[in-house]
């Protein structure tokens, strides 16, 4: 969820300001709840305006001062953030079945679409959305599967080789080529084919109109924090976001309507994740929605991981040498490396833990809901409370990590205290993939694309900055969206390397 600026919010709210004031008089105020402490609130804006721009940054000093479980009101929506491993344990163990209610956004498709076709988006945990996930989980996330992918993985990693070498001394974004390879990785699992291209639009022009429904969700939206809102569209953001999703179903509904042809003349046509999901008896709406969740989900949140990643690397020498020497040992005489060398490249395993640690995709995951008033931690949690797990808060806690603001990779080496902490939800230090009902479904696959793109770039090529700036300086303040993404895009000089 994006925090706005209150600056962005303040004309549209100085038209509605008499609307709240009357709203606020008419309706008789409830008894006082027992709350989480938290800042006062003001009238009408909440806090907004002691959030301000980097919401991570900010509810994470409140959580310093008024405890590990606080209240904030955003706008007229009240907001419950837990910022501890303890009170990470409250909402995503012992609350878990309650809280895995999903809060959701006023831009994303109608409701009617979430019940019955949404992995992310699911109000609750039913049985549609079991049946869901287990179906992705079979076909996409499970050992059996992730093996069968790497053939796939690894021609996409040669052609991400091919691409850098033709712009070797020219800079490259690294967010663009590396969306480019997950994204293609993700469609040759549903679509056997690549849907976009290192350069250009790719298949119909697709990838303009997806990136543009994935940034709509950079723009703040009036109506997520106050909820008499919702049922209008002020800002057209809804409009915008149903404009974006038809123009990206309309493109790939050429695919399914092929798909369903060939079935019709011959059965089975690829044997992929289309192919499973006609056989299983989905419409195309169904179809749209999950891959459009698979997609979205599956390459911002690794396209950012590699982005920090490279950047914490990079920008110290000691790391990026030590990197290098491990992968010299592994592949023996510096040949090339290949998915096989992975789980031998102990250290870059942890320079990717420790990416994880300080830059978190989601620095509060996705947001839940109380469907019902409820009690975490001795206090009271009002109905409709969008619930958070600030992850990123947690990550950086001086209580919880030693020396936590350093990059420090060498902190998860055996003997050090956090060599057992993995990806998997349950260690409540270390969530970057979530916990409880709700984690990340695409963990399994996230966690092998992550080291060898990482691999890849940091074996084959020598990289730099524009204009020889200096790689120690470089720029690790993050911005909050849909993702914490870098504020200032790493825009990175390739060389290929001699191996």
């Amino acid at each position: 969820m994006l925090i706005p600026s209150f600056s962005i919010l303040l004309p549209s709210l100085l038209l509605l300001l008499p609307i709240f004031i009357i709203l606020k008089h008419i309706k008789s105020p409830s008894s006082k709840l027992p709350l989480p402490p938290g800042p006062n609130p003001w009238p009408i804006l909440g806090n907004l305006l002691q959030i301000g721009q980097n919401a991570h940054i900010s509810i994470t000093q409140f959580a310093n001062i008024y405890g590990p479980l606080i209240s904030l009101k955003l706008g007229a929506q009240r907001l419950i953030v837990a910022s501890s491993p303890a009170a990470a344990t409250a909402v995503l163990k012992t609350q878990d079945r309650l809280l895995s209610a999903r809060y959701i956004f006023q831009m994303t498709p109608d409701r009617a679409l979430h019940d019955q076709h949404s992995l992310v988006f699911s109000p609750e945990c039913g049985d549609q959305w079991k049946n869901l996930r287990s179906l992705c989980k079979v076909n996409l996330f499970t050992a059996k599967a992730i093996e069968s992918q790497a053939i796939l993985r690894e021609k996409k990693m040669k052609e991400l080789v091919k691409f850098l070498e033709s712009k070797q001394g020219s800079v490259v974004e690294v967010k663009d080529f590396v969306f480019t390879s997950v994204f293609n990785t993700l469609s040759n699992l549903i679509f056997s084919m690549d849907l976009i291209d290192f350069v250009g639009d790719g298949f119909k022009g697709i990838k303009g109109p997806f990136k543009k429904m994935m940034d709509l969700g950079l723009t703040p939206n009036l109506a997520d924090f106050y909820p008499l809102l919702r049922r209008f569209d002020l800002q057209g953001l809804k409009n915008k976001a149903d404009i974006y999703k038809n123009e990206v179903d309309s493109l790939w509904g050429i695919l399914i309507k092929e798909r369903r042809e060939i079935h019709c003349q011959q059965g089975s046509a690829s044997n992929d994740f289309l192919d499973v999901l006609i056989q299983s008896g989905f419409d195309d709406q169904q179809i749209n929605a999950l891959i459009i969740e698979l997609l979205s989900a599956g390459t911002d949140t690794t396209t950012t991981t590699v982005e920090w990643a490279m950047s914490e690397i990079l920008k110290d020498k000691d790391i990026l040498n030590k990197v290098r020497e491990e992968m010299k040992k592994v592949t023996k005489e510096n040949r090339p490396i290949d998915e096989s060398n992975i789980s031998e490249l102990q250290y870059l395993w942890r320079c990717v833990k420790e990416t994880l640690r300080l830059h978190p995709p989601a620095p509060f995951l996705l947001p839940r809901l109380a469907p019902m008033d409820c009690e975490v931690m001795g206090y009271s949690i009002p109905k409709d409370s969008m619930v958070f797990v600030n992850v990123w808060g947690i990550g950086r806690d001086p209580s919880v990590w030693e020396d936590s603001q350093t990059f420090n990779p060498q902190r998860f080496d055996v003997g050090c205290g956090n060599d057992n902490v993995d990806f998997k939800g349950y260690d409540y230090r270390y969530l970057p993939f979530g916990g409880g009902r709700r984690i990340c479904p695409g963990l399994p696959m996230a966690i092998v694309q992550v080291p060898l793109i990482l691999a890849t770039l940091i074996h084959n090529f020598e990289w730099s900055l524009p204009n020889d700036e200096d790689l120690s300086k470089l720029d690790l303040n993050g911005r909050l969206g849909v993702t914490l993404q870098k504020y200032e895009t790493l825009k990175l000089i390739p060389k290929r390397r001699v191996i």
